[in-house]
């Protein structure tokens, strides 16, 4: 069962979100005022509408610290206001180039919209940044996916999993790397150790399931959508899973059908070609005998007068 376009676009959006946090917000500017710090108590709260308002305000009493600015995009995202996002994180890397937070919650806002070759720019230039924090190795590894460089999503989750080796999301994208390299026991190793850590976690159970169905091993496939079911009775894309996995695993351990025995061709016949032009060539050698003895003979004539 393979995913549309659409589906996997939604998919790269969604992975993105679930891995999101409350971006790590810079705290209270330097220059005395405190509408920095009281605009990431309200983005803490959610309430967006008035951290932009106070992020506003610390940009004008400063506008040179791009910590006002990357704040202000984080807000902007979170209201779904993504070209505002856009464009502060961009004005905080030309107030400071060296904005770690502005690089990757510029990838982060660029991956939500597809822009997946800007957003590889962008996370390449936060993990020359720091290349001791995972973070920017991850959604690299999300841009990967989404340019489908699976060896190098791969690459990129295990360097972010070296790094911070609690992130589940990690595990859960380099595995959907893996699947498309049909390098299936990768996969199953990343998914079974999620499920080990969670064993309620039933899209693990699920994506396990299919990467045994890719393996032809339905048994395994269909223990792992039952056990999805248990969990998730409701999940109808799982149940759908579930009948062709068994359907595939009746037809396999069917017994082979018996051949029918191919019948014996029958002779050519008497009337063949060769068989034709030979009785041809006999018809015409007793023609000319024939004529032979006759030749020269007076022909028979009637006496009855008509």
């Amino acid at each position: 069962m393979s995913m549309t376009k659409d589906q996997f676009r939604i998919a790269i959006i969604v992975a993105v979100l679930v891995s999101a946090f409350i971006a790590p917000l810079h705290a209270k500017s330097k220059g005395g005022t405190d509408h920095l710090g009281k605009g990431v108590e309200l983005a803490q709260q959610k309430q967006y509408d008035a951290a932009i308002a106070e992020f506003t305000k610390a940009i004008e009493a400063n506008p040179k610290d791009a910590r006002g600015y990357t704040n202000r995009g984080f807000a902007y995202r979170a209201t779904g206001k993504m070209a505002e996002a856009l464009a502060d994180f961009t004005k905080a890397l030309e107030v400071d180039p060296k904005d770690y937070i502005a690089w990757t919650e510029k990838a982060r806002t660029e991956l939500m919209q597809n822009q997946f070759d800007l957003a590889l720019a962008d996370t390449t230039k936060a993990t020359e940044l720091k290349p001791d924090d995972a973070m920017g190795f991850s959604l690299r590894g999300f841009a990967q996916i989404g340019l489908q460089q699976w060896d190098k999503a791969v690459a990129d989750f295990t360097t972010a999993i070296e790094k911070k080796p609690d992130d589940p999301q990690n595990y859960d994208r380099r595995a959907w790397a893996n699947r498309n390299l049909k390098q299936f026991d990768a996969a199953a190793a990343d998914y079974t150790l999620l499920i080990t850590k969670n064993p309620n976690d039933t899209e693990s159970l699920v994506r396990r399931g299919a990467t045994y169905a890719s393996m032809t091993e339905y048994e395994k496939a269909i223990a792992d959508y039952e056990a999805a079911l248990k969990i998730k009775p409701e999940d109808f894309d799982t149940v759908q899973r579930l009948q062709y996995a068994r359907g595939m695993l009746a037809a396999k351990n069917a017994p082979p059908v018996a051949a029918t025995p191919t019948p014996t061709p029958s002779g050519p016949g008497l009337f063949t070609p060769i068989n034709i032009g030979i009785a041809i060539v006999v018809i015409i050698i007793i023609a000319a005998v024939v004529r032979a003895f006759t030749r020269g003979k007076p022909e028979v004539t009637s006496s009855r007068i008509r």
